[in-house]
């Protein structure tokens, strides 16, 4: 079972995340229910929880900071919920090693995937920790594997998938793809989302790591690497490469060396 804290002010939302979400279902058991981060953070130290929900917006101490003041330390997979649809928080959300950015209200459905891509890199994690993968698979490891097996119909998701592809090595921010494309950023998101199950950031980040290992495989070193992907903040490229691949770009290369 994975253990799950959730953080949130508003005692009706948080209850109803604690009994209304089928947890045991989903191989999960909540250990802990806090109102603010101050909170939060003893209860993270006192049950290590494999996953955090997080409402961004709380009193005393924010989400946001909490993570941020707990993340490297703890080795758990954050989601986030928010009120708001504001990609500098997402930034922040992700640079912290947040896993999913969920806007209220929430949707249950919403939840449930992220909660499930919570656990697949909980698993990642705990197989490296295990010494399971082989150096071979460590060289085949494949953060779009699923992606490249499906077929997007929506044209506007083809669109951004290719802006993704061409621009990937450049600052990427939302508005620049509607300007590229001359649509609303609301829009994009929303046809992104449904076409391909996840957000645009997500699958960005996951496109840059894949080519992040490629390159490392053949031989950059690892600032190197960072500016090649498109994430030349070091201490930001080694927190998401982290995220989706279990550990650190100088692990990696010493695994597969």
């Amino acid at each position: 079972m994975y253990k799950v804290l959730i953080a949130e002010d508003e005692d009706i939302i948080r209850k109803g995340l604690v009994y209304s979400v089928p947890w045991t279902q989903m191989q999960c058991s909540v250990v802990a229910e806090v109102r603010n981060g101050v909170e939060g953070i003893e209860k993270i130290k006192e049950t290590q929880p494999d996953i955090l929900i997080v409402d961004i917006n709380m009193p005393v101490l924010d989400g946001l900071e909490m993570i941020r003041r707990t993340y490297e330390k703890y080795d758990y997979i954050a989601i986030i919920l928010s009120g708001y649809s504001n990609f500098e928080y997402a930034q922040k959300a992700i640079r912290y090693g947040a896993t999913g950015y969920l806007l209220k209200p929430l949707k249950i459905e919403e939840l449930q995937d992220a909660v499930q891509r919570a656990e697949k890199e909980c698993e990642a994690k705990r197989v490296y920790v295990n010494k399971q993968l082989s150096r071979e698979e460590l060289r085949c490891f494949n953060l779009l594997e699923e992606e490249h097996e499906k077929t997007y119909c929506d044209e506007v998701a083809k669109q951004m998938l290719c802006y993704i592809s061409d621009h990937y090595k450049e600052k990427i921010v939302m508005r620049d793809v509607a300007k590229h494309l001359n649509y609303s950023e609301t829009l994009l998101n929303k046809k992104f989302k449904k076409a391909t199950g996840i957000t645009f950031l997500e699958y960005l980040n996951r496109y840059r790591i894949q080519k992040a290992l490629s390159l490392l495989q053949s031989g950059h070193t690892v600032q190197e690497t960072a500016w090649k992907c498109g994430i030349g903040d070091y201490k930001y490229f080694r927190t998401v490469f982290k995220k989706y691949v279990g550990c650190s770009p100088s692990e990696y290369l010493a695994e597969i060396s």
